[in-house]
């Protein structure tokens, strides 16, 4: 008895401690929902901490980052202990471009749940964009070996699709063995990304990279390249680095007028767009242009 009472006051006053986020099951009804059957669920639900944050997801999914940002920002001031409205916030500052603190939310959800696949993700991403393409890759092997019965099936593709795209890096940065190896795993991880989730646009955004950037004798092929990167504008309309390759197709083919107008798209939708800076500064860090004709 003493226990108990001794324990009801640490509930009072945290109250995340009060709830379980089954966040599998929530990811994976966020993406069937549209934002305006996920508004009317948290009417319903007159304000679940479940629905909301569902909804936060479904901001996410319509690249609505400002106001996932302000709705997980609420939320995690309210249940500042739970690993799931920590990594929402930090999702959402990672989106507007607001690293360091995303970073610093994502390093914080880990240390309460090491395994928490979306915060693997998100971070994978950060470290891609910081160039640290072994850290990418790490941090989605790890969610890759939790199974996919662990992972929402979105994750875990774009676990997949992340692992091929780093090790890409790592093959065009490297010499002639690290294109042999890493090289070949770039595909072969494509396709099980695919096989997951065939019409998942970080899926289809990665196969057209691959067929883009990759050279001919590597299986490089501008039409497919331009298939499934139209594919991916259909499935996502906002993916704004979809509309940067688009760009660079353009300017292979010599087509100015759609280069600009695809560049100029895609920091429409992000201006804070790295795959677009790095395009129009002429860095090319992250690959401008595909391989051989």
């Amino acid at each position: 008895m003493r226990k108990i009472l001794v324990f009801l006051p640490v509930l009072l006053f945290c109250p995340s401690l009060l709830f379980g986020m089954d966040w599998k099951v929530l990811h994976e009804k966020a993406d069937k929902l549209t934002l305006q059957e996920a508004m009317e669920a948290v009417v319903a639900s007159k304000d679940s901490l479940n629905e909301q944050y569902v909804l936060g997801l479904v901001y996410l999914n319509m690249h609505q980052d400002q106001e996932a940002y302000r709705l997980f920002n609420a939320l995690h001031a309210e249940n500042p202990g739970m690993a799931e409205l920590k990594w929402g916030l930090a999702e959402s500052c990672r989106r507007l471009h607001e690293t360091a603190k995303a970073q610093e939310l994502l390093d914080e959800t880990l240390k309460q749940d090491p395994k928490f696949a979306p915060a693997l993700i998100s971070l994978a991403y950060i470290e891609y964009f910081k160039m640290d393409f072994t850290g990418s890759i790490r941090l989605a092997s790890r969610v890759i070996r939790q199974g996919e019965d662990k992972v929402d099936l979105n994750n875990y593709a774009r676990a997949y699709a992340m692992y091929a795209g780093a090790k890409g890096m790592l093959a065009h940065y490297g010499g002639i063995f690290s294109k042999a190896i890493d090289g070949l795993a770039v595909k072969t991880n494509l396709d099980k990304a695919q096989k997951l989730k065939p019409d998942s646009p970080a899926v289809l955004f990665g196969l057209g990279s691959y067929y883009l950037l990759a050279p001919v004798v590597a299986g490089g092929n501008k039409a497919k390249a331009e298939e499934y990167l139209n594919e991916a504008v259909k499935a996502d309309p906002l993916f704004a680095d979809v509309y940067v390759r688009l760009a660079q197709l353009a300017r292979i083919k010599g087509d100015k007028k759609k280069y600009d107008y695809y560049l100029n798209k895609a920091l429409e939708i992000d201006p804070g767009n790295e795959l677009a800076l790095d395009t129009l500064s002429g860095r090319c860090k992250f690959i401008c242009t595909g391989g051989e004709e």
